[in-house]
């Protein structure tokens, strides 16, 4: 079973959409806060926040900080002589309050519609500090919160909130969060939920003491309660979030503790952002974490930041990408700095059109590029080389029915001069002779191209714009869809370091966007997937439709005047 762990997105809808189509796996958690703000307008929450603190000072002044904000406006406004000031902040705080859960409501409706779109899949929620009661949203039927859910043979269970109060956020309509420290265990909510579940993987909010629950100014502030059940009971994994900063893996008493640190973008009191986009991959097997990855979203990329194995009875961590991994270490934004690349139109309508396929990615589909991963790791592990993929055709769009095809790009390192022909490659032999032994004997499959990867790393630094090879590089990673990307990443990083050398080998590969068309005979495809779409009840909308027919319209157009396809 493979789970995709994220939390704290933070209102971040699109990149969770993106999240979602872009990976594979069995359950998807999503942990709180959900929400960044209880309103559309960010004058309206800092209006709103002003006022809370406000009250939240009257309150304390009055000794009635076990009240609710909301109760202890109303009962103020209840009293006779209150004075002008506080009749009208109070009234104004009312009509916020009223406004900030229409808007939440409404924010958790756009979330799930979102999340709908992948319809066999369960995707599992659990509310933070920064949320309402799930249960009185869109969102309900995703509830983790004193809920639990099996999943193949694994129950997951949840607890929301924290230990925290959180101005900006209506205290009325948050979850209570009675699992901290100060509860006696007999009635610790958390505590007593937990035991009565016997959950083998936890998902909380707030974090277990003295576990990822470190904050500068305060030290630990994690939950003993936690603790303390994980230590005495079979957890496989606690899954956390909350503090943002104290992210990573530990591994304690056999529990598997993860915190990915943010997927959404925080912005912190000295005003600086944190990018974001970061989550936990784990594979889990008879009853047992095998794998852990830690993984980064960036648009529509996944970078595998680092590998988490047990071997040899203790969990041994391989970073991957040291660039991102020590940024995170640092605070420091990496990707946030790097410029942003724009397609030329041909592709940006094609990846658009794309996104939209994938938003109903079919079964036959997931197991194609579940087969395609196994491939890479059996070539690592048995030959120990390294390949990657870029899938086209039905797969790439998400499309693929009972008795579709496999058509990929194969990515090694072969001959950095590239004298060698790849025909005759040992790497290219080898691997070759795997994709056999496991694809042959249930689907087929083409090779439609391999790029040596070392060849397109020589011309790029040393600004190759005739290069065949790097052009077809250039071509297939705008277009298509990765499998083992941690081995095509660094050379397309490189390529982005320079955009003025992609935008200018991408305007000069028109010629291989047709070839590319061409060969996939992208217009009986169409067809072909707007049919499949249509079986299954989904109505493309008018928006998608002109943007197939612009794109088609644009690739007949070229096609019929060579001029415009560049200079290949």
């Amino acid at each position: 079973m493979r789970m995709i762990y994220i939390t704290d997105i933070h209102g971040a809808f699109e990149r969770v959409k993106t999240l979602l189509t872009e990976t594979v796996a069995d359950v998807y958690i999503i942990n709180g806060d959900l929400i960044d703000i209880p309103f559309h307008n960010m004058n309206t929450a800092i209006n709103y926040h002003e006022l809370q603190s406000y009250f939240h000072g009257l309150r304390l002044r009055m000794n009635k900080e076990g009240m609710l904000i909301e109760d202890f406006v109303d009962e103020l406004l209840d009293k006779p002589n209150i004075s002008g000031e506080v009749e009208e902040k109070g009234f104004k705080y009312q009509q916020y309050t009223i406004r900030a859960r229409r808007v939440l409501q409404q924010k958790y409706k756009m979330l799930e519609n979102i999340i709908a779109v992948k319809q066999k899949t369960p995707v599992l929620c659990l509310p933070g500090n920064y949320d309402m009661d799930l249960k009185y949203t869109s969102l309900h039927e995703r509830d983790l919160h004193l809920h639990k859910r099996q999943i193949q043979d694994i129950i997951i269970a949840g607890y929301g909130g924290a230990e925290i109060w959180t101005p900006g956020i209506p205290e009325r309509y948050v979850v209570r969060y009675r699992g901290g420290i100060g509860i006696e265990d007999q009635n610790n909510e958390m505590l007593n939920f937990f035991t009565e579940a016997t959950p083998d993987v936890i998902v909380t909010h707030h974090p277990a003491h003295g576990i990822h629950d470190r904050v500068t100014q305060f030290g630990t502030t994690g939950s003993p309660a936690l603790r303390s059940y994980c230590n005495q009971h079979p957890v496989l994994a606690c899954l956390t979030g909350h503090i943002h900063g104290d992210w990573g893996f530990q591994y304690t008493e056999g529990t598997v503790y993860l915190n990915p640190s943010n997927f959404g973008e925080v912005t912190l009191l000295t005003g600086k952002v944190l990018e974001g986009g970061f989550f936990f991959s784990l594979e889990i097997d008879n009853r047992q974490i095998q794998k852990v990855i830690f993984k980064k979203l960036v648009d529509d990329r996944v970078y595998d930041v680092a590998d988490y194995l047990f071997k040899n009875g203790r969990w041994e961590e391989k970073v991957i990408d040291r660039n991102r991994y020590d940024h995170l270490k640092a605070s420091a934004n990496f990707d946030m700095k790097s410029q942003k690349y724009s397609h030329i139109p041909e592709i940006q309508l094609y990846n658009e059109i794309k996104q939209f396929y994938r938003l109903f990615q079919t079964e036959e589909t997931e197991e194609r590029l579940d087969k395609l991963e196994e491939v890479a790791r059996l070539v690592d592990e048995r030959i120990r080389e390294d390949i990657g993929m870029d899938v086209l055709g039905s797969t790439n769009m998400g499309l693929c029915q009972t008795g579709s095809d496999i058509d990929f790009v194969l990515y090694i390192r072969c001959d950095p001069e590239g004298l060698t022909e790849l025909s005759t490659c040992e790497q290219y032999i080898r691997a070759q002779t795997l994709l056999e032994e496991i694809l042959g004997p249930r689907y087929a499959f083409q090779i439609m191209d391999c790029i040596d990867l070392g060849v397109v790393e020589k011309a790029i630094r040393e600004k190759n714009y005739e290069d065949d090879m790097t052009q077809r590089f250039v071509a297939y990673r705008a277009l298509c869809r990765p499998i083992n990307y941690r081995v095509i990443a660094p050379v397309e990083d490189l390529l982005n370091q320079d955009m003025e050398f992609r935008s200018e080998l991408e305007g000069s590969i028109r010629t291989y966007f047709q070839i590319f068309i061409n060969t996939s005979q992208h217009s009986r495809s169409f067809a072909k997937y707007e049919s499949r779409i249509k079986s299954i009840g989904i109505k493309i909308p008018e928006s998608i439709q002109e943007k197939i027919k612009a794109y088609l319209q644009r690739n007949s157009d070229a096609t019929d005047n060579p001029a415009s396809t560049g200079n290949g």
